[in-house]
């Protein structure tokens, strides 16, 4: 709740009700698993002792090998027996603090030992990050394999620059592959320079990295452009932090000068469009003309995501210069909210592939084709994303006339079925780290555990999952079936005992609360996320005592949010609250929550007349509200399909936003 850190953002939105975590589901045969630590024979009690005391061991080992403490580490790792159930990852931080010491031989033998599991997965990809800094070529190449071709950057950037160094031409790889300064680390600094240096990266290419890493606000990466480019790393650094600085100091008489002060331009815009837009409009005749659009299109791009009604004159400024992939959806944007089909077919139809492919911008064009008549280009595009289960397939679904239904419920889960996932060694290793409270290495080994299941494997590993009272495994599993779709495991409720009470007695949708919890925190009742918001609803402690004020709960203290009766109370109050204050919107009063009141308050008081529902969620400023708001509709109108056992429309939620609004009760 106004958090700005949702801790669990997910593009899939349908539902269904559930057993209660713990309970069995409908002709379920199997037998839930013994609590972990409960005796079951007779004498079993100190091997029970023995068994925490092996995991408080361990979970000193991890620290002590995070803190690359290898004495400390083997006198840990020696007082754990050979059978401890997590002996692989033993082995794993027993080699760690001496990596770069180790021989050869002696990872190959632990990867051998361990083929085929996540720790080997993960021994691998730092080694390979190892050799890449020490530049063993023969030793990365030989070890890379798939990872060479995977979701590591910067892996993928080393294996780029051993190729490079053999003397092949892969400038249009590092190309398409190098957007995201922030994460390049030392391996893709090392590709672009190694680009610069044999003369597969241009001047051109140096200067589009630095727009890149100013619009990214990665200083760094940013300062290491501007060396390659023969500037100073210092001014490019306070072009990034202290635009002001840098754009007092002038604009420079090279190239790549002018390209730092249109980085601080940028930069500027988000604080001040005013002081940017005068500097720019002073500097106007020193630049040319891909220069002034380059630093109008910033202007824009920060116009745009401020919701200035100037934004659209701006983006005319920069026609002719190319867009970034962030500019370029904040011009459809704003295209959007002016109703310029033109515009918006033109950006969309200039993003990559793979941007384009997007089911926000595959709806946005299909729009785009109904609106100048090409409907069965329309219709296509919107078939190819209606099944899909998200915000914009829903929206698809209900433009092609038809409704959300939940699907037939799944056959239920043999015990065979059961007991086989139960076999598996990696969940079993993932059910043991959530046991030990490390939720992030579980969830590693559980995703690693699904590749290659079947429907009916991932379905029997999401009801293990619910039996270890794990939700947002099961939904995470769940969601990964092709073409067996269970709602009682993707949309989940449990609780229902406290929340429908609760809800029906405030008057609120139990759908729309359920649709926000399962995004907010997956139905984990323990949850925290870095900002303090605590429990099921994510409710932040001074949010929690202005409610229990308003309500009239006594002697509120923040740990009382922990219990779930009460996070839930307080959380179902708030959300009816912010409902209130925004006239019934749940589009508005979902933002509210996420973001705050008086955010959802600004983005509703820049409309001067009604807009289009999907054209303002699109348009939210903040990427994790405006996918936030997505998920939470889609997830109501799929638990109302569940709930009231009939076809739903996204579009009773999705309703056109108005541009007036009571007075604020909240703060």
């Amino acid at each position: 709740m106004w958090t700005l850190t949702s801790s669990a953002v997910h593009a899939e939105s349908p539902l269904a009700s559930a057993p209660d975590a713990g309970q069995a589901a409908p002709g379920a045969q199997v037998v839930p698993p013994v609590p972990a630590g409960a005796p079951t024979v007779p004498g079993a009690a100190p091997a029970v002792a023995d068994a925490r005391a092996d995991d408080d061991t361990f979970l000193l080992l991890r620290e002590a090998a995070r803190q690359n403490d290898a004495a400390r580490v083997n006198a840990l790792a020696s007082r754990l027996p050979p059978n401890y159930p997590l002996a692989s990852y033993v082995d794993y931080y027993r080699l760690k603090p001496r990596m770069r010491d180790a021989s050869t031989e002696e990872i190959r033998e632990l990867l051998r030992r361990h083929e085929g599991t996540a720790v080997a997965e993960q021994l691998r990809a730092e080694w390979l990050l190892d050799l890449g800094r020490r530049r063993d070529w023969a030793g990365f190449e030989r070890e890379a394999g798939q990872l060479a071709r995977g979701d590591n950057l910067q892996i993928r950037c080393y294996a780029l620059l051993a190729r490079a160094g053999r003397g092949e031409r892969v400038g249009q790889e590092a190309r398409t592959l190098l957007g995201s300064p922030p994460a390049y680390g030392e391996a893709c600094a090392a590709l672009i320079a190694q680009l610069v240096q044999t003369g597969q990266f241009s001047e051109a290419d140096l200067l589009w990295q630095l727009r890149l890493a100013g619009e990214a606000d990665a200083t760094g990466p940013a300062r290491r452009i501007a060396v390659l480019l023969g500037a100073s790393d210092t001014r490019a650094a306070q072009a990034v932090d202290v635009p002001a600085v840098a754009m007092a100091r002038g604009i420079g008489k090279t190239r790549a000068e002018r390209a730092i002060y249109l980085v601080a331009i940028g930069r500027m815009a988000r604080t001040s469009l005013k002081l940017a837009t005068v500097a720019l409009d002073k500097n106007s005749p020193k630049l040319s003309a891909e220069e002034r659009a380059t630093g109008w299109a910033s202007i824009a791009h920060a116009a745009s995501i401020a919701l200035s009604p100037d934004a659209a004159t701006y983006w005319q400024r920069a026609n002719g210069v190319q867009l970034t992939n962030e500019q370029l959806q904040w011009k459809t944007r704003i295209a959007l909210r002016r109703g310029d089909w033109k515009t918006v077919r033109a950006t969309i139809e200039a993003m990559p592939p793979q941007l384009r492919a997007d089911n926000a911008w595959v709806y946005w064009m299909a729009r785009a084709d109904k609106h100048d008549g090409k409907n069965a280009e329309a219709t296509a595009a919107l078939e190819r994303i209606a099944s899909q289960h998200s915000f914009y397939g829903q929206l698809a679904l209900d433009d092609l006339g038809r409704q959300v239904v939940a699907p037939p419920p799944a056959l239920p889960i043999s015990t065979e079925e059961l007991a086989s996932v139960n076999a598996n060694p990696s969940l079993q290793r993932a059910l043991k780290f959530y046991s030990l409270r490390l939720r992030a290495e579980g969830n590693r080994e559980w995703n690693w555990g699904l590749r290659g299941m079947s429907d009916r494997q991932l379905l029997a590993a999401g009801e293990l999952a619910r039996r270890n009272d794990l939700l947002d495994r099961t939904v995470e599993t769940s969601l990964r079936t092709r073409t067996e779709l269970d709602y009682a495991q993707r949309f989940p409720a449990p609780h229902l005992d406290v929340l429908h009470p609760t809800a029906q007695g405030l008057g609120l949708d139990k759908a729309w609360v359920y649709g926000l919890i399962r995004q907010e925190s997956r139905f984990i009742s323990d949850a925290r996320s870095g900002v303090g918001a605590s429990g099921l609803m994510q409710v932040m402690p001074a949010t929690g005592k202005w409610v229990a004020a308003k309500i009239g709960m006594d002697n509120f203290v923040h740990g009382m949010l922990n219990d779930l009766r009460t996070n839930i109370t307080l959380g179902a109050n708030y959300m009816n609250m912010v409902l209130a204050n925004f006239d019934g919107d749940e589009i508005l009063a979902t933002a509210a929550y996420n973001a705050g009141p008086s955010r959802a308050r600004a983005w509703r008081g820049q409309l001067e007349q009604p807009m289009e529902g999907a054209v303002f969620v699109e348009s939210i400023p903040f990427s994790e509200t405006r996918n936030y708001v997505r998920n939470v509709l889609a997830n109501a109108t799929n638990y109302a399909a569940v709930f009231e056992n009939k076809p739903q429309s996204i579009r009773t939620r999705v309703r056109p936003v108005q541009p007036r609004e009571r007075a604020a009760i909240l703060p």
